[in-house]
């Protein structure tokens, strides 16, 4: 039942897909390329077969395809997370992997297997995509503010990774967050006041700081703290609140960790 469930959502596979990147190979170091190769046009199956490094190089067009069915399932939870942290040094150092996005927009519409789901905040500053350098069917991003789990938020994960294949469950918070903010201002506004309420845990797991005028928006350390406890408090919810997801993860076909996303300097700090 289960495979006719994901056959009928996620669609067919694409003989056309390719493989993803091998493993992580320092960006500067670009070994010689075959003579009777030379610099590869269009897309290929993988840029080490041409004797490229995976990560970006400059000056070298080297297309990304979409992942198949088989390179999903080569994955696993650890080579997943290393895949986003090395995206987000891509993303740092401004070496993205060059794609077509017209051609994997084809690709992927008649199936997609994605890698990971990660859930986290509507803020604008927040792009998964862009901060971990992915393409069109590489994630599923499920974004709420203040990156909150709900029972919405708990059977998208499900479908991604008990129906879709994805290996990794990243939450990822970030500083300076309005959401945590509005919480420790105990916004009351429409719809936004039962959302903030989420939040008020992560605000109260903590001692610091004692004095109670110290507790509000205005402090900046108190909200980046209170957002980093929210992401904790969010990947155990996943656990506690879902049998499918625990038991996933107990056996190792999914990891699920954190992180803070710092929307000054662009980079990622995993809590796994």
């Amino acid at each position: 039942l289960i495979d006719q469930y994901r056959s009928a959502l996620l669609g067919k596979e694409n003989s056309r897909y390719n493989r993803p990147q091998g493993e992580n190979e320092p960006a500067h170091h670009i070994p010689p390329l075959n003579p009777t190769i030379g610099i590869p046009q269009g897309h290929f199956e993988n840029p080490q077969d041409f004797g490229l490094p995976s990560a970006a190089v400059p000056g070298i067009h080297i297309p990304m395809k979409a992942h198949t069915r088989e390179t999903q399932a080569k994955m696993t939870p650890r080579i997943a997370v290393e895949t986003l942290k090395e995206g987000n040094r891509r993303f740092l150092t401004r070496t993205p992997i060059q794609r077509n996005l017209l051609t994997q927009m084809k690709d992927t519409a008649e199936g997609q297997f994605p890698f990971a789901a990660i859930l986290s905040c509507i803020d604008s500053r927040v792009p998964p995509e862009l901060i971990f350098d992915q393409g069109i069917g590489d994630i599923f991003s499920i974004r709420i503010a203040g990156n909150v789990i709900s029972d919405d938020v708990l059977g998208s994960m499900e479908f991604a990774c008990r129906i879709a294949g994805a290996k990794l469950i990243l939450v990822m918070g970030h500083t300076g967050c309005g959401a945590v903010k509005g919480a420790a201002d105990a916004v009351k506004l429409g719809h936004l006041t039962g959302l903030v309420e989420k939040i008020r845990p992560a605000l109260q797991a903590g001692d610091e700081p004692v004095q109670a005028h110290l507790r509000n928006s205005s402090n900046r350390d108190f909200v980046n703290l209170a957002a980093e406890r929210n992401v904790l408090l969010s990947v155990d919810a996943l656990r506690t609140r879902s049998p499918l997801l625990r038991e996933m993860e107990e056996g190792g076909d999914i990891g699920i960790i954190g992180a803070m996303y710092d929307v000054a300097a662009g980079s990622v700090e995993y809590r796994e």
